[in-house]
């Protein structure tokens, strides 16, 4: 029966992290552009949206030379956190079909 309910909370999280990855490769994008005008509010949200979270990691990894490498961190934490979030939907699944047969 737990396996029933935590099988669509993994997935839903699973999809955030995909969207939150995706927001985080624009943001990325975005910052290789200096033109960019950080005020626009599609541009605002999208830098508040992801700030915190690189900014966790750049307290790992400072800019060494002008280049940013905690996003690469940022982004490898989140595949890694993806993957494992799915694996564990995928087991849920499986256990939940294997009760109910």
């Amino acid at each position: 029966m737990a396996a029933q309910i935590i099988a669509p909370i993994m997935g839903g999280l699973s999809t955030f992290l995909s969207i939150y990855t995706a927001l985080l490769f624009i943001r990325i994008l975005l910052s290789w552009f200096p033109n960019i005008d950080w005020s626009n509010p599609i541009c605002s949200a999208l830098y508040q949206l992801t700030e915190p979270y690189l900014n966790l990691f750049r307290s790992i990894i400072p800019p060494i030379g002008g280049l940013d490498l905690s996003a690469m961190l940022a982004i490898f934490a989140l595949y890694f956190l993806s993957d494992a979030v799915g694996e564990l939907g995928r087991v849920a699944i499986s256990l939940a079909y294997s009760y109910s047969v």
